[in-house]
C-alpha cells in the first residue's frame, strides 16, 4: 500500500468512526434534538417513523463496531462492523430519502458512506480477510 493511499484510508476512517461514535454515544442517551438537527435522535427516529427504543439498539452496534475496527489481527470481525456500518447508512440515507428529507439530511448518511467505502476499499492488506478459492 502506497503512503497516499494509507493517508486516506486514515483519514477516512477517523472520520467514519467519529461519526459512529458521536451519533451512538448520543442514540444511547436518547437526546431530544431540535427539529432542524433531526438525524440522530430521538426527533429524527420519529420524523422517519421509527420506534425510540431502536436508538439503544443502534447505538451500542455503532459503538461495538468502532472498537472491532481498530482491534488487531480480526480481519473477519472488521469485515462484519464494514457491512453493518453499510447497512445501517444505507438504511438511513433511504429512509431520508423515502420520506421527502432534503440534502441536508441526506449529507451526513451519504458523507459518512463514502468514508466507509474509501477506508473499506484502502484497508491495508492485514486487515482484510484471506479470500478462500
Amino acid at each position: 500500500m502506497n503512503k497516499r493511499n494509507r493517508i486516506i484510508y486514515w483519514i477516512a476512517t477517523v472520520w467514519l468512526t467519529l461519526g459512529m461514535v458521536a451519533t451512538g454515544i448520543q442514540q444511547l442517551m436518547h437526546l431530544p434534538i431540535e427539529e432542524a438537527l433531526a438525524p440522530p435522535g430521538t426527533h429524527g427516529m420519529a420524523a422517519l417513523g421509527y420506534p425510540a427504543y431502536l436508538l439503544t439498539i443502534i447505538g451500542i452496534w455503532k459503538l461495538l463496531g468502532t472498537v472491532v475496527l481498530f482491534l488487531p489481527r480480526t480481519p473477519l470481525l472488521k469485515e462484519w462492523a464494514y457491512v453493518g456500518f453499510f447497512f445501517l447508512l444505507s438504511g438511513a440515507l433511504f429512509s431520508h430519502i423515502a420520506v421527502g428529507h432534503g440534502a441536508g439530511d441526506l449529507f451526513p448518511a451519504g458523507f459518512l458512506l463514502v468514508m466507509l467505502a474509501l477506508s473499506w476499499w484502502l484497508r491495508p492488506q492485514d486487515k482484510k480477510c484471506a479470500q478462500a478459492i
